[in-house]
């Protein structure tokens, strides 16, 4: 779009291009850059940098649809929490981060690619440009594909069906140019990919992860051939089989906390090396509390009365002194100082009741409480909220979060994924491993989906146990804390023999609750609950929120029979591309049949984020 292309060219000339890894020097002339002044390696490291942005910024929305999180504040947190879909959300930042930084390079990236040989980056420009627009068919439903980033100002949009397949074809694209030698004297990937080194194996398994990803989501679907959009399980499979074999397959981004010199200036305006996730949730105050559904899952899973070894890491501690007082069913440290949040309730009305309420500080007692005359909440102390330190960005002495600037009383252990420092994982073992045990599952092969569901827990496990490892390393004091202590192997032992379950009672609600965890924080989270229509006999545990049921002003926008099925355009694309939009609505099945506003179009319904997406459907 020549639009994008014109931001692009403004945000390049903002935008400082010297990395974490200081591989983006790359202008002649830093006032005057054009197109042809990037180079293959630095336009590579850029694009890598908002791919991630534009997906995770999404997933700190989606990921409060389903359930395992509570929110204080934020408009976009709290209207996913609750079910109130006419709440803010994340579409322009998911649309624009991705069209404008990395779509607006991709042509270019490509093309130049191929003349020069270097056919990695070629394969580069095929993921990216796969992997960004299945985000935008999770999300919105209908895009503009086959004009995007063309001569076309107003390009026409493709339906959710052409997207998706567009993206499978340059899914095997990328496949096939990853697998090629370079021309001689090309550029090495190596020089300009921050995820896998240049290593193309890598890259390889992680697109074959990504196309049994997207073809399972194919689940609602006739079974058949994928190429015809049927459930192909055997094709699935067969990807699976080509995909990650261990951890060390994955494909993690690693994140600095160091506040550098390089801003991101397509957004934000803050430093491009720490996590995405800790930029929406992790420095912010109370967007993050953790639930019953959730809690529930880690501490007593299908109630067989053993902890997940995961749930320290994954719930919030804060310092504290236990005493006489202390509140029944906390867990403490054994010394006494360290307390782990109890769950927030979403089926009581605690929300629409004030709660969950911020705890404060005080520095003469030494003692959290609530500053508020609602005397139900005054003990919500016992909910720990998961705010994140920062040693770089925040200017603070270590990791942790200190509520009341210099008193170590005041500590918030933050949470595993909400760090300036969390990975972001964009492809896993453990993930093929829950694909297959879900496939294998349709297929009743009971036996083999257990041992693909066991091998997917314990995978996640040592993933996050090697991050802990990690941490613990760069500051010793965090092994006292239970957030960041490592997970001994015997608690680890006795989760996989005795925590979850066995081959004789495996079930598809063991499979996709326990690779809720897995994909935690990821839009996949959604797109899974989605496939399975929210369905509490999938997710254990799990019901509707309280302040949905109780709210009839929700209901507008998600009627009782109704779910959360994607979201509503951008308003760049209902601002500037309102007729292309209304003209795809007689291609969208289901469009029609919308309340639609009189004299509007059906984009406009007050409904349309309880309109499936293609995939979500049985649709041809």
């Amino acid at each position: 779009m020549k639009l994008f292309k014109v931001l692009f060219i403004a945000g390049l000339a903002a935008f400082s291009l010297s990395s974490c890894n200081d591989w983006l020097d790359v202008n002649n002339d830093p006032n005057t850059p054009t197109s042809a002044d990037a180079s293959l390696n630095a336009r590579c490291v850029y694009m890598q940098h908002y791919s991630i942005a534009s997906y995770m910024i999404p997933s700190s929305n989606t990921a409060y649809y389903c359930g395992h999180l509570a929110s204080y504040t934020g408009a976009q947190q709290l209207g996913a929490m609750n079910w109130n879909l006419g709440a803010s959300n994340r579409a322009n930042n998911a649309q624009q981060w991705f069209l404008v930084p990395v779509g607006g390079n991709l042509p270019d990236l490509y093309n130049q690619a191929m003349a020069q040989g270097a056919y990695h980056y070629a394969a580069m420009a095929c993921y990216m440009k796969a992997f960004g627009f299945m985000n935008m068919t999770d999300l919105f439903g209908e895009a503009p594909f086959d004009e995007a980033f063309g001569d076309a100002t107003n390009p026409k949009y493709n339906t959710g069906k052409e997207v998706f397949m567009g993206c499978i074809d340059l899914i095997d694209q990328a496949i096939e140019l990853f697998g090629r030698q370079q021309e001689a004297g090309a550029i090495p990937l190596s020089s300009g990919d921050m995820w896998n080194g240049g290593d193309t194996g890598k890259w390889i398994k992680l697109c074959y992860m990504l196309k049994a990803r997207w073809l399972n989501h194919l689940s609602k679907k006739a079974a058949g051939s994928y190429k015809d959009g049927k459930y192909d399980q055997a094709e699935i499979l067969a990807c699976l089989d080509k995909a990650m074999k261990s951890n060390a397959d994955n494909t993690v981004v690693y994140h600095e906390d160091n506040n550098s010199s390089t801003w991101d200036h397509e957004g934000w305006n803050e430093p491009v090396d720490y996590s995405t996730l800790y930029s929406c949730i992790g420095m912010n105050n109370n967007r993050m509390f953790v639930t019953k559904y959730f809690y529930d899952n880690l501490t007593n899973f299908c109630g067989n009365g053993v902890e997940d070894p995961r749930a320290d890491k994954f719930i919030p501690w804060c310092r504290s002194v236990k005493s006489a007082e202390s509140p029944a069913g906390i867990k403490w440290t054994a010394d006494g100082k360290w307390r782990r949040s109890l769950p927030v309730d979403l089926s009581t009305n605690i929300i629409s009741n004030g709660g969950p309420y911020p705890s404060l500080f005080n520095k003469e007692t030494q003692r959290w409480y609530c500053d508020t005359k609602n005397e139900e909440r005054l003990g919500d102390t016992i909910y720990v909220q998961g705010q994140s330190g920062s040693t770089g960005y925040g200017g603070g002495k270590d990791m942790l979060m200190r509520k009341t600037a210099g008193e170590d009383g005041s500590t918030l252990s933050g949470v595993f994924w909400t760090r300036p420092t969390s990975p972001t994982v964009i492809g896993s073992y453990a993930e093929c491993c829950f694909i297959r045990a879900e496939v294998l599952m349709r297929q009743n092969n009971k036996a083999g989906a257990f041992e693909a569901y066991k091998a997917g827990i314990k995978a996640h496990i040592e993933y996050v146990n090697d991050v802990c490892k990690k941490w613990v390393a760069t500051d010793e004091n965090l092994k006292s804390i239970p957030s960041f202590t490592p997970i001994e192997q015997a608690d680890i032992d006795n989760f996989l023999n005795n925590g979850i379950g066995s081959a004789s009672d495996i079930s598809l609600a063991k499979i996709m609750t326990q690779k809720m965890f897995v994909v935690f924080f990821t839009n996949e989270m959604w797109n899974d609950m989605r496939r399975m229509d929210y369905s509490p006999n999938i997710y254990l545990g799990w019901n509707k929120p309280y302040m949905y049921l109780n709210t009839a002003s929700y209901w507008t926008y998600c009627p009782g029979d109704k779910y959360p099925r994607r979201w509503n355009q951008a308003s760049y694309e209902t601002d500037y591309n309102a007729a292309n939009l209304a003209e795809i609505g007689d291609r969208v099945p289901g469009a029609s049949e919308l309340p639609i506003p009189e004299d509007g179009y059906w984009y406009q319904s007050l409904q349309i984020r309880t309109l499936p997406v293609w995939w979500d459907s049985t649709q041809e």
